[in-house]
């Protein structure tokens, strides 16, 4: 369980290995915020390694993406699997994010 990040300019690309939850989500939660603070505005989460996301993971993409959206910047989703796909459409999340089956789609026109 863990995360990676790639930096290119204001491109900033995590992956999440494993599971996005209590146990972790403060981690993930300023990894990102600390890139923003250093202009990575573009900002793709993916999660093609993910099978679980709890309400605290959620939370914190939620507040990530608002902080994101102050500074100018976007906040986009890929890799969910259908589990998460259907939590994020469940929980009406997939309405505040835009969300895509692919990294490279997502990053297509970002």
């Amino acid at each position: 369980m863990g995360f990676a990040i790639e930096r290119d300019g204001d491109l900033l690309a995590v992956s999440v290995d494993g599971q996005l939850v209590v146990g972790n989500r403060q981690e993930f939660k300023q990894l990102v915020l600390d890139e923003v603070e250093q202009g990575a505005r573009r900002v793709l989460i993916d999660f093609s390694n993910t099978g679980y996301i709890d309400s605290s993971g959620l939370g914190a993409l939620v507040s990530l993406g608002k902080r994101i959206r102050e500074r100018g910047g976007e906040l986009r989703l890929a890799g969910l699997n259908e589990d998460l796909r259907t939590l994020f459409e469940l929980t009406r999340l997939d309405t505040l994010f835009k969300l895509y089956d692919a990294r490279d789609t997502a990053l297509v026109g970002f």
